[in-house]
């Protein structure tokens, strides 16, 4: 969901970076936050959206000295707590590792990542080349995540 960059402030507070909407990150009470020892869980004690980045205060986490050694973590939220996706809606992250096929069958590779322009967001495929697709109803014809399979109208030259 997120790195943390590093501590905000004296009182413990840590600066995030959302790899998602940052105001998604605000309901949930608890974070996983990965780092080479692991996952631990964390509870969260207050969460304010700074623009696109998150202050947060977590439990134990006291002092800008503190802070400080959460910098460089993962923060994950546990799967079971995501919202159900409604029809036709897709969490980014089910959506990364899956193959692409063009109409005519040619595989354009592999989601690498998803991101965000304002208008739409977009697959970068990665395969012999990197595609970025615009992932929209017009483009996008078929996303079976039981397959691992996302189809699209794209010609396999753009």
């Amino acid at each position: 969901m997120g790195h943390i960059t590093g501590p905000f402030g004296v009182k413990g507070w840590v600066k995030l970076q959302p790899l998602t909407e940052p105001k998604s990150l605000v309901d949930y009470p608890v974070w996983w936050i990965g780092g080479e020892t692991g996952w631990q869980e964390v509870k969260v004690e207050r969460v304010e959206v700074q623009g696109q980045a998150i202050a947060a205060k977590l439990s134990g986490c006291d002092d800008r000295e503190q802070a400080a050694l959460y910098r460089g973590r993962e923060v994950a939220v546990a799967r079971s707590e995501f919202p159900a996706a409604g029809e036709n809606e897709f969490y980014w992250a089910d959506l990364v590792g899956l193959k692409v096929v063009n109409a005519q069958g040619e595989d354009l590779g592999s989601v690498a990542r998803v991101f965000e322009t304002g208008a739409n967001d977009v697959l970068v495929v990665e395969g012999a080349r990197e595609r970025l697709i615009p992932f929209i109803e017009q483009v996008v014809r078929e996303v079976d995540l039981a397959g691992r399979l996302i189809r699209v109208d794209w010609d396999a030259d753009f």
